[in-house]
């Protein structure tokens, strides 16, 4: 039988993906969200696909339009947040967004009843990294960013709703995630330069060193199956790819043949452990997909240069 998925943040870069994943199951996704702007979405489906999504607009802020949204609704999928810079830039309106938008979606989850919740937290809950060893889920958690501690934040009122509601949820701190539709936020700096290479166009990474990259079908294809098959209770899981400096993801896109132009990295490093432990999730819900990482830089590229030659690639991102 289908389901009804209630996705927020839908038309981000991990939502969409999401989206179009769960139409491929056939599926019916409800995608609630503030803007309109569904060209992420528009660059992984086609038109006739597209018109299957359920698109709701409303405010995570506002608990009665997301309670009235949800309900019908089996699964959901929270990833609506503001990143790191906007929450920087606005610290309470990122707070508005990211603390009572997700408290949000819990006690609408709690109204309607959906059996279980799932939502984004992120690896930025980790400060700077202490030690050689990739940082467990009981690692100390000292986030240096505005965004960090309001996922922490989450994290926390996800427990209490178990504790209290019984709602059962998983939370997923993913690191850099890069793919089409990854145009925004700190880390997004290495899918920018795929799509500088392919438009044969100069451009810097803004930060150095080594980080977890996490392909970004694979990190939806986590976000689903945590949602169908996630341990009971309220659980916090690392999402690990593949931990390599970005010199080193620089010289795989420079490699391709449809690359061009030149990329370099500059900057400091990321505040963040360049690598996770995702032992726990690995053991909790197994066989999670897994894309090397040449093969999601060439698929990245790929599609990236079909979107040019169609006269439908976005470059705000690199014209910003």
């Amino acid at each position: 039988m289908s389901q009804t998925w209630f996705l927020t943040g839908a038309l981000g870069c991990i939502g969409a993906w999401v989206t179009k994943q769960v139409l491929d199951r056939g599926d019916t996704p409800v995608v609630f969200d503030l803007s309109d702007d569904a060209r992420r979405l528009r660059d992984l489906v086609d038109e006739d696909t597209a018109s299957r999504v359920r698109f709701v607009r409303g405010d995570i802020t506002d608990l009665e339009a997301v309670t009235t949204a949800m309900e019908g609704a089996t699964r959901v999928v929270h990833l609506a947040g503001l990143q790191v810079p906007f929450c920087k830039a606005d610290p309470p309106k990122g707070a508005s967004v990211n603390v009572l938008g997700t408290l949000h979606v819990f006690e609408a989850a709690k109204r309607v009843g959906v059996e279980r919740l799932v939502y984004a937290s992120s690896a930025a809950v980790y400060g700077p990294p202490e030690g050689e060893a990739p940082p467990d889920e009981g690692a100390p958690a000292e986030a240096t960013t505005h965004y960090g501690i309001f996922k922490r934040a989450n994290e926390g009122s996800a427990r209490i709703y178990w504790l209290d509601d019984g709602v059962s949820s998983v939370g997923l701190r993913p690191l850099t995630v890069y793919g089409v539709g990854r145009d925004q936020g700190l880390t997004s700096g290495p899918t920018v330069a795929m799509k500088a290479a392919v438009l044969g166009r100069d451009y810097g990474v803004p930060f150095t060193g080594a980080t977890d990259f996490n392909y970004v079908g694979d990190t939806a294809a986590a976000f689903l199956a945590c949602a169908e098959r996630g341990p009971e209770g309220a659980h916090v899981f690392n999402l690990h790819g593949d931990s390599v400096p970005v010199a080193a993801i620089l010289d795989t896109i420079r490699a391709h043949p449809l690359a061009g132009g030149l990329l370099h990295a500059a900057g400091p490093e990321l505040p963040i452990p360049p690598a996770l432990d995702g032992s726990a999730l690995a053991g909790a819900v197994p066989d999670l997909p897994h894309t090397p990482l040449a093969d999601g830089i060439d698929e990245t590229m790929t599609r990236f240069h079909a979107l040019a030659e169609a006269g439908r690639l976005d470059t705000r991102d690199l014209d910003a």
